[in-house]
């Protein structure tokens, strides 16, 4: 037996884009997400469907929005073509120094990190072990 998400009208709406409810799923009359849980429902041509990010479900998440309560749209995000130019114009503040003391893969095993001695975990730069918070 194969498992594979069902197909749910919920999967074409596009995030953070207002619909008609009564255009994507027809039904009774349905409470604004916004408005007092003692609001009466409302009719769904007066109501508009927003699909909201979930950090856990890659689905995401509808709410029914009324006019008053509708969220803004979110500005729209840059181009990663614009963000790879401006980082190239950026000038560099690295110098290219040839020097003795340079980092290589081969010398970087060779430094001597501290240690817990009860955990046996290295311990952060301030001294202070992550697992059972002795400071060494």
């Amino acid at each position: 037996m194969k498992i594979v998400d069902s197909a749910d009208w919920r999967d074409q709406l596009s995030y953070e884009t207002p619909y008609r409810v009564d255009e994507v799923i027809p039904g009774d009359p349905a409470r604004c997400a916004g408005c007092p849980a003692d609001a009466d429902p409302i009719d769904r041509s007066a109501l508009w469907a927003v699909k909201h990010r979930h950090p856990t479900n890659h689905g995401g998440y509808v709410r029914f929005y009324c006019a008053d309560h509708l969220p803004a749209r979110p500005a729209a995000p840059v181009a990663p073509a614009a963000k790879a130019a401006a980082r190239r114009a950026a000038p560099r503040a690295t110098a290219r120094t040839s020097s003795p003391q340079r980092t290589t893969p081969a010398n970087r095993a060779d430094v001597v990190r501290a240690m817990c001695p009860d955990c046996f975990v290295e311990v952060s730069a301030a001294g202070e072990c992550g697992v059972c918070g002795i400071r060494i």
